[in-house]
């Protein structure tokens, strides 16, 4: 029988909540070329002329606001699954980090020091597919696998969007707050450039180019990240049975001038204090462990927001993290 280990992977985090160890991280994010998606000497003048020299200084306050005394959250969080997961298997389980530490690279070197390791499962913990998180995740480990002749075979976990389990589990973390009394949920995604959509789209007609576009089926949903944020938030309000006047699709984290998948969620937050609602729920089912967009874009900015525009109250529905029902899903995957 194949020895399997597990490798989960998410986005990264500065070591430390100063300037110098921001920018350092957002160097590394900004001038992958899947994030960025311009030549080399474009990325670079972006990175170096307008985001370095003062972004860092605000991401590393913004940081400050939610780092815990054991680090940062998302490392933090992230851990607490590993080793959730790793007590419900007798097969290794690390988790890396493709910006930031623990790398990627180091986490391979780490299971591989073991020469019986024949096969990685490897799991990018992002539901929706994107090439600025998934497919730069993959070909970083395939990459680390080339560079040292790793003699391992690597099984990877597809985009899980609307997977029963994933959808279950998602609604099953959330309920709690559900049964709250609230007047409307608003489902935060991550933002992405539009072009980032359109140019996965082989067809070059069907993705932002006609209505309804994320509707029915067709052979580009496979890749578009907007037809499976919509996808899961469809299979969600209908297994915690919202009403569709009850909820809305928003998306966050907007950077730099390019024209990104709307509504922001921001505008969405003002308009809604401004039509009467005083205590919205916020969940961010992009991300599955809770980080500086969740923590700190949602819960304090994205309140402040809304209250200043005339809400009461904001509820920021935490990412699944560690809840039994996740990992009991990603254990069922790791031993299928």
């Amino acid at each position: 029988m194949t020895k399997r280990a597990i490798l989960l992977a998410n986005l990264g985090s500065p070591d430390a909540p100063s300037t110098t160890a921001v920018r350092r991280y957002l160097n590394q994010f900004l001038m992958d070329p899947y994030v960025i998606q311009l030549p080399w000497i474009l990325r670079r003048m972006i990175v170096s002329l307008f985001v370095l020299p003062t972004r860092p200084k605000a991401s590393a306050e913004a940081y400050q606001s939610v780092w815990m005394p054991e680090g940062s959250p998302l490392i933090v969080l992230s851990e607490k699954l590993k080793n959730a997961l790793q007590a419900r298997l007798t097969m290794p389980v690390e988790m890396a980090m493709r910006y930031g530490n623990p790398s990627i690279e180091q986490q391979l070197l780490k299971i591989t020091a073991d020469k019986s390791i024949e096969e990685v499962l490897y799991i990018p913990l992002y539901p929706h597919y994107a090439d600025s998180t998934v497919t730069t995740s993959i070909e970083e480990a395939k990459r680390v696998i080339k560079k040292h002749g790793l003699d391992i075979t690597l099984t990877i976990i597809p985009p899980f969007y609307d997977h029963p389990q994933y959808i279950e589990a998602l609604v099953t973390s959330a309920q709690p707050y559900l049964e709250q009394p609230y007047d409307h949920v608003v489902f935060s995604y991550h933002g992405l450039p539009e072009s980032h959509i359109t140019k996965l789209d082989s067809s070059g007609s069907h993705c932002l180019k006609q209505n309804n576009c994320c509707q029915g089926s067709h052979p580009a949903h496979k890749t578009c990240y907007r037809h499976q944020v919509m996808r899961t938030t469809e299979c969600f309000a209908m297994q915690a049975g919202l009403e569709k006047q009850r909820y809305s699709v928003a998306f966050q984290s907007r950077l730099g001038r390019a024209k990104w998948l709307g509504p922001n969620t921001e505008d969405t937050l003002r308009d809604l204090a401004q039509q009467g609602a005083k205590h919205v729920m916020v969940l961010c089912p992009a991300f599955v462990t809770d980080c500086l967009e969740t923590l700190e874009e949602i819960a304090i900015r994205g309140e402040e927001v809304f209250k200043e525009a005339g809400g009461e109250k904001l509820t920021l529905i935490p990412c699944m993290n560690d809840d039994p029902a996740w990992v009991n899903v990603l254990a069922d995957w790791c031993q299928n």
